[in-house]
């Protein structure tokens, strides 16, 4: 039987799957998401993370946020694709990549969020709605 979400890295060494449905969806316009991410946003999941079975091993590197908070981001050490996320803010969750699925149509995103901070150039959708701050303050 196939996850509900499944995905991998670049390379293939590391992969995940989730048999549930997502806690949050929404796409991250924070600037700690453009500089790592190198695009405009960052399509984001949230799931419990006890739920997520992950193959391989991860390299976390580990940032502040501009709320202060501690965020790791969890990347393949052979390829570097950026796959998962942690928060010291929200314990027991892990954020996933969302353009790292098998099959990214399963991502719907529910909101724009950190969009005073986007760039410039960035396009959202304009039906989804927009938050300034962070999805859960």
């Amino acid at each position: 039987m196939n996850a509900k979400y499944s995905g991998q890295c670049l390379c293939g060494e590391i992969s995940y799957s989730v048999d549930i449905e997502p806690m949050f969806t929404g796409n991250c316009h924070c600037k700690d998401c453009q500089r790592s991410s190198g695009s405009a946003f960052i399509p984001a999941m949230i799931f419990p993370e006890k739920n997520v079975v992950v193959s391989g091993e991860v390299k976390y590197f580990e940032s502040q946020a501009d709320s202060g908070n501690m965020h790791k981001r969890g990347f393949c050490p052979n390829c570097g694709s950026q796959l998962f996320a942690r928060f010291s803010n929200m314990p027991g969750v892990l954020g996933i990549k969302a353009g790292t699925l098998d099959d990214s149509s399963n991502y719907v995103p529910k909101l724009d969020f950190h969009v005073g901070s986007a760039a410039p150039w960035d396009f959202m959708n304009p039906e989804l709605p927009k938050k300034q701050g962070a999805a859960q303050s």
